[in-house]
């Protein structure tokens, strides 16, 4: 198949590239240049900003296009207007539904709906809304035919959110680890690397509709996931201390000083999808506890600075022991 990947040097995008060549196809990747210029020599690299002069793509067409790197629906309205192409390939998020009522929930679920006018600015508050629209608009551009792919927190190799990568990182030092929260809370990843095959293998046969791309099935927890990065990568005598929310929260710490963690909210539940329609149709994701190893090892001489200092991770943890009790 002739294959056009919206980006396709970062990441999730560089994952779905590596698949699409290793299958055999002819890949071109659309992207601004400034990101993995070397990367894919065998791939036609176009260069373009989605958001300015599409004018690249016309009087072209390819098979299939996956898109990993569009948030707002006028990115796929525009991309329609100059894109001739088979199948369509969205990559969305879990963030588009409402909290769910129970775990287990499946792709027919409610919906985030905006209450008001379209926001152009794609933040922590609207990046749900605008997945839903841009959902809409693949199928309203490229038709029923469209997949559409629902994934939680992408984890592996690449990650420039190191936000996985960062408990895999602090638990492979050792030592007294400060894990936030509630470690009932539920959590679910997908490694990028299944996540690409699969994506490749359902393009190569048409597949279509919306699917989960999650993993383990529920339930899972934040304590299951940091006990299984200790038991992978954890020196002897590393432990897990539980430091409270509502104290973490008053010292100015969230989650993105320490990632993953739902700080107590409620759209932690989004982390209990039903991955059964995505294993039906081949979603096959490695044992967990591997990606572990394969992150740490693929990391390994990069920066292993975390989000919040050694030091500011000791203090915390001597302040949470001599908090007043009762």
């Amino acid at each position: 198949m002739r294959i056009l990947i919206i980006g396709g040097t970062r990441f999730v995008g560089r994952h779905i590239t590596e698949a699409a060549i290793a299958a055999g196809h002819e890949v071109s990747l659309l992207h601004r240049g400034q990101t993995g210029p070397e990367l894919f020599p065998e791939a036609e690299h176009l260069r373009a900003d989605r958001n300015a002069d599409l004018s690249v793509l016309r009087e072209r067409r390819w098979d299939t296009t996956i898109d990993v790197s569009a948030y707002h629906p006028g990115q796929i309205a525009s991309l329609a207007g100059a894109l001739s192409t088979g199948q369509y390939v969205f990559v969305s998020s879990t963030a588009v539904y409402t909290v769910p009522k129970e775990p287990g929930f499946a792709e027919d679920s409610p919906l985030v709906e905006l209450d008001g006018p379209i926001p152009e600015a794609v933040t922590i508050e609207t990046y749900g809304a605008l997945k839903v629209l841009c959902e809409r608009a693949a199928v309203e551009h490229f038709g029923s035919e469209t997949l559409i792919v629902r994934p939680t927190y992408v984890i592996g190799p690449y990650d420039y959110t190191g936000r996985f990568t960062y408990w895999v990182n602090r638990i492979a030092r050792g030592g007294e680890v400060l894990a936030p929260g509630d470690p009932t809370d539920p959590i679910q990843v997908i490694d990028g690397r299944d996540m690409a095959a699969w994506i490749i293998a359902m393009a190569e046969k048409a597949g279509s509709g919306a699917f989960h791309a999650v993993s383990p099935p529920p339930p899972f927890s934040f304590g299951d996931m940091l006990e299984a990065i200790v038991a992978e990568v954890g020196p002897p005598g590393t432990t897990l201390t539980w430091v409270g929310q509502d104290f973490l929260r008053s010292e100015g710490e969230d989650g993105r000083s320490l990632p993953l963690w739902s700080e107590g909210g409620g759209h932690a539940a989004v982390n209990t999808a039903d991955p059964a329609a995505a294993a039906a149709a081949g979603l096959s994701p490695r044992p967990f506890g591997r990606s572990v190893r394969e992150i740490r090892e693929s990391e390994a001489s990069f920066s292993t600075d975390t989000t919040i200092s050694p030091d500011r991770e000791a203090d915390l943890l001597a302040r949470w022991r001599s908090r007043p009790q009762g």
